[in-house]
């Protein structure tokens, strides 16, 4: 798992190289978790989630209490969430989640994306099989002070399912069913959340070769540009050959 969260997360950095566009996207999680629970991040855990992750982002405090109040000016629409499945060429699975606005918009735009680079866009639900949704936390090493071994004795009882430890951060994996159980712990054992979302990661991969892989990289990055567009997961196999390429770019 460790290694495919690293390459999404080095792809969205690189999404949202310009700050704006990542304080346009954590805007969208503010203002949803607020029509769903509320102003105050003690009693909304989504709220709380979306504010570590702003943190992490380095968003202004500022920033966030204003998107807060005005998600919760009865006037601002809220944001429809949608996931959106197909297959890039050479059949590489591909799972895009949305948060949207103009639901027939999102859909044409992405339909558009995988035609344009010759792969089609699927029926809901036809790639349920290929990718698990999983809870995926982010912890800086010096925000542990409890041994690994004990960690994930405490964390079993949460719903953990894999720790992968380097040597700078922790990356807890839980059950997307689990994941406020697994915040919730993490919050009870004192221990500063960086990041935390809800992952797509596939159970089986595909294997291509690093030019083949270019047509699927055109499309994953056309997805990740589109402002509708929160996470993008695919079934690619990262070999050595792709990552480097990907270093190159």
């Amino acid at each position: 798992m460790g290694r495919a969260f690293e390459f999404r997360k080095a792809r969205k950095m690189k999404r949202w190289s310009k700050m704006a566009k990542i304080f346009t996207r954590i805007g969208k999680d503010i203002v949803m978790a607020v029509k769903e629970g509320g102003t105050d991040p003690d009693t909304n855990s989504r709220l709380r989630q979306v504010m570590q992750n702003a943190k992490s982002a380095n968003m202004p405090k500022d920033n966030v209490l204003r998107a807060i109040k005005k998600a919760s000016d009865k006037d601002t629409a809220n944001y429809e969430e949608i996931s959106l499945e197909g297959y890039a060429v050479y059949g590489i699975a591909v799972f895009v989640d949305c948060a949207t606005n103009n639901n027939n918009r999102t859909v044409a735009d992405v339909r558009s994306y995988f035609s344009k680079c010759d792969g089609a866009l699927g029926i809901n639900g036809s790639l349920k099989f290929i990718f698990d949704r999983k809870g995926v936390f982010t912890i800086e090493n010096k925000n542990v002070t409890i041994d690994i071994e004990d960690l994930e004795m405490e964390l079993i009882d949460a719903g953990l399912e894999e720790l992968d430890a380097d040597e700078e951060a922790l990356t807890v994996y839980c059950d997307f069913s689990d994941f406020n159980n697994m915040q919730t712990k993490l919050e009870e054992l004192d221990i500063e959340i960086v990041n935390s979302e809800l992952h797509r990661i596939p159970n089986s991969s595909k294997k291509i070769t690093a030019e083949q892989a270019e047509k699927v990289l055109k499309l994953l990055d056309l997805l990740e540009e589109n402002d509708d567009v929160q996470q993008v997961f695919h079934n690619m196999e990262l070999t050595e050959e792709i990552l480097s390429a990907m270093a190159r770019e």
